[in-house]
């Protein structure tokens, strides 16, 4: 065990070659000599009063008998063992949570990605081997700024890929805090999540202003903070995940999934799902399967439906959907890896003809 301070030692007790004497301790020891002595002395105080001669006096023997003796050693030995020190007369006794922080676990920021790097690394070189090929395939440029818009009627996608910047960042975001926490047990990985998760979007969109269908684009970089922002939100305020999710609806197409283009916006829906089972009295309540439901999606901006003639709509919508979680799994964390995952996934990605809207 290491010394106390010197300060330390003169309030608390004294220290000896690896030991820790307190002054109650010492206390202790003296009492129990006390004792002892009053103890063998006491006959002879009883008779004081009485005239005595001093030749019929027999000395008194201080000396313990060798089971008493044997006591006092194993008392005296008790006494000394390395307990904690007495609290201070001043002040709350300090206990282990005060000492670790109301705010939980804290890791600092250096930490946080140190506990990333490999994550990372593999996220940059999916990133840049992904825009190499696309690059090598479509034709590149020098960089160039992009105004892309936001959702108006002059924007190519009507505002749908800005809205996959904002749910990508978001469920990035995501992945990244829960991976600080499972590695470091840090509890304040909301913030550092979101800005590893906003760096690789940056990363992303450095490769945009080379490419010739798109360049670099502020409004992209904004809805990217904006999904970043609702996932450390959702992360910070206490049991607001079990309230709400931003999800992703993808309706089948004839491709079944088209993966880039006009095409793979037009089977997008972004959904905001308010989930009543995360309410209190809720949670027992036949309404918990339930889930109300506000999002976006638009229509007219494929070349298939410009030659048809289809006019250009922006459509929000509200409905109600059911909470696939709550009926699979319950409010119980799923305990094998394939429930846990499908768990996870029904957070950011809504089950087709699993919900009615209406716009």
């Amino acid at each position: 065990m290491a010394h106390r301070s010197a300060k330390d030692a003169g309030s608390k007790g004294v220290h000896h070659h690896g030991f820790r004497v307190s002054f109650r301790q010492v206390k202790q020891v003296a009492a129990l000599i006390g004792a002892t002595f009053a103890l063998h002395s006491g006959t002879a105080s009883a008779d004081a009063g009485a005239p005595l001669d001093a030749g019929s006096v027999a000395p008194v023997d201080y000396s313990l008998p060798e089971q008493s003796q044997q006591d006092a050693l194993l008392l005296q030995a008790a006494s000394l063992q390395d307990t904690p020190a007495a609290s201070p007369v001043y002040g709350p006794e300090e206990t282990a949570e005060a000492s670790a922080g109301d705010g939980g676990t804290h890791v600092s920021f250096g930490r946080q990605i140190g506990a990333m790097k490999w994550e990372l690394g593999l996220a940059l070189t999916w990133m840049t081997a992904s825009n190499i090929v696309k690059i090598s395939r479509d034709g590149g440029r020098d960089f160039r700024f992009k105004d892309e818009g936001w959702f108006g009627d002059d924007t190519v996608n009507l505002g749908m890929d800005k809205l996959a910047h904002a749910w990508n960042t978001y469920w990035l975001t995501d992945v990244i805090e829960a991976r600080i926490r499972h590695k470091t047990g840090a509890t304040n990985a909301a913030v550092p999540a979101a800005a590893m998760s906003m760096g690789l979007m940056l990363y992303s969109e450095l490769w945009d202003a080379h490419k010739k269908t798109s360049g670099f684009s502020f409004q992209d970089l904004a809805m990217n903070a904006a999904g970043a922002g609702f996932s450390v939100l959702r992360n910070s305020v206490p049991r607001l995940d079990e309230k709400v999710d931003f999800r992703l609806l993808l309706l089948p197409n004839s491709d079944i999934y088209t993966f880039s283009g006009t095409r793979h916006y037009r089977q997008m829906r972004y959904i905001l799902a308010l989930k009543l089972a995360g309410f209190e009295g809720m949670e027992r309540s036949p309404l918990r399967f339930l889930e109300l439901h506000a999002g976006y999606y638009a229509t007219g901006f494929t070349a298939a439906e410009e030659r048809r003639g289809e006019e250009r709509r922006q459509k929000p919508f509200v409905g109600i959907g059911i909470n696939l979680n709550q009926l699979l799994f319950g409010s119980r964390r799923p305990s094998g890896w394939a429930g846990r995952a499908a768990s996870e996934g029904l957070q950011y990605l809504q089950v087709p003809y699993t919900a009615y809207h209406v716009h």
